[in-house]
This record gives structure tokens, sequence and C-alpha cells, in this order.
């Protein structure tokens, strides 16, 4: 009787190990399966930024396409400028893009210090308001109402400097105060901001930026090649000098 217990006992605890195997077992196989998963997400949602995008960081482009021919800008003649050089640098950019507020803050000051302000370059500011900005069209078009009085860097310089991506410092009381802060005349900004008086010129800036292919800011083109992104210095250097020779 002893012996059948005994024999009875072994059997369980061996069925209770065969269990515990298999359930580990499967728990490993379940925990391979849903990295995996995970991986070809990750894979699959990198793998359409790139279609999308070209070489990109966080989904926005960046660098330059291989091989890409030269492009043809239309230049907008009343578009804020800085600088006489013969090479054309033309930036569309948007005052709610962080990107374009790191492009301005880094590498943009050192162009203006040895391209612009010495007139080996001609610097062009055309607005691209991407859609999923709310108050990146209105900025654009306060920033227009401030080249009507012959202040559009000083006004672009206070919309970078206080202005977030999220929209803060660019709403309509914002944008009225800088004008005032830059000593504006106030009742014509403040017209002009209200009347959409600018509104026309933003959207031609916007449409020739689609025409040649802008999907994202900020985007530039050195004498008609393309650089796309808040790249560092040394590229716009490269960019540059190649187009000085």
């Amino acid at each position: 009787m002893e012996d059948t217990k005994t024999e009875q006992r072994k059997q369980v605890q061996k069925e209770i190990m065969s269990l515990s195997t298999a359930i580990l077992a499967g728990a490993v196989i379940i925990g391979i399966a849903v990295l995996l998963g995970a991986n070809m997400v990750v894979d699959r949602m990198n793998e359409q930024t790139t279609t999308q995008f070209g070489n990109s960081v966080g989904g926005i482009p960046t660098g330059k396409s291989e091989n890409e021919t030269i492009v043809k800008v239309e230049e907008r003649k009343s578009a804020p400028r800085e600088g006489s050089g013969k090479i054309i640098v033309q930036e569309f950019s948007d005052f709610q893009c962080p990107f374009c507020q790191k492009f301005w803050s880094t590498s943009y000051k050192q162009i203006k210090k040895n391209y612009i302000d010495t007139n080996k370059i001609t610097f062009i500011y055309r607005h691209f308001p991407l859609d999923f900005h709310q108050n990146a069209q209105k900025a654009a078009e306060a920033g227009e109402c401030a080249q009507a009085q012959g202040k559009f860097w000083q006004y672009h310089d206070l919309a970078f400097t206080f202005s977030k991506s999220d929209g803060v410092g660019l709403n309509n009381t914002d944008l009225k105060k800088y004008a005032a802060d830059l000593g504006l005349d106030t009742q014509k900004f403040n017209s002009c901001l209200d009347n959409g008086e600018t509104t026309e010129i933003v959207e031609s800036d916007l449409a020739d930026g689609q025409a040649v292919g802008v999907t994202g800011t900020p985007t530039f083109f050195i004498n008609g090649e393309r650089l796309v992104g808040a790249l560092p210095y040394a590229d716009f250097e490269k960019a540059i000098e190649k187009a000085l020779k």
C-alpha cells in the first residue's frame, strides 16, 4: 500500500514538473513573439517614415537627396532679404516650427556673421506655415506686416525668441505686442494683421515652396541646391563655399 502511494506521489510530482516546464516554455515563446512583433512594428514605422521623408530624424527630413538636380526656385522680389551677395539662399520657414527656431539660434547666426554681413550671399526668407501649426499662418502674416514697415528681421528675431512649438508666444496678442515693442505704428500693424492684408503674400510663398517639393521646415535652397532641416553650420558652409567657387 505504501509503495503504491509513493508511486502515485512520484507520478503527481512528475506531472506537476511537466506542467510547470510547459507553462515556462509557453511564457518564453509568448515573450519572444511579443518582442518580435514589437520590433516588426517599429521596423515598419521606420520604413514608412523613410519612404515618406527620405533620410529623417524624428520624422523630419534632413540633409539632401543624393543625385538631386539643381532646383529653380521662384524668387519673390518683395520677400525679406539680408546681404547683397551673388549667391542666393532661400529659406522656407515656419515661426512655430521648433527646427526653424533651432536653425535660427544656431547655424543662422554663424551664416549671418560669415556670409550675410560680409555680402557673400543674399539670404531670403520665405513663409511656409505648416497646417498643423495653429498659429503659424497668422505669425507669418504678422511678419509681413512688420516687413511693410521695414522691420521684418527684428520682428523675426523676437518671434523666434519667445515662441514655442505648441503655439505659445504666437497668438494675436503676442504678435501685436512684438510690433509695439519694436516701435512700429501699431494702428497700421494691427489693421494689417486683423484684416488679413498679407494673407495672399504668405499663400504665394507656400505655393512656391510646394511647387519645388517643399514638405517640411526649414528647407533651404542655396543657388538651387536643396538642404533640409536644422543642420549643423558646417553643412551650410560646405554648400555655400561650393556655390562661391
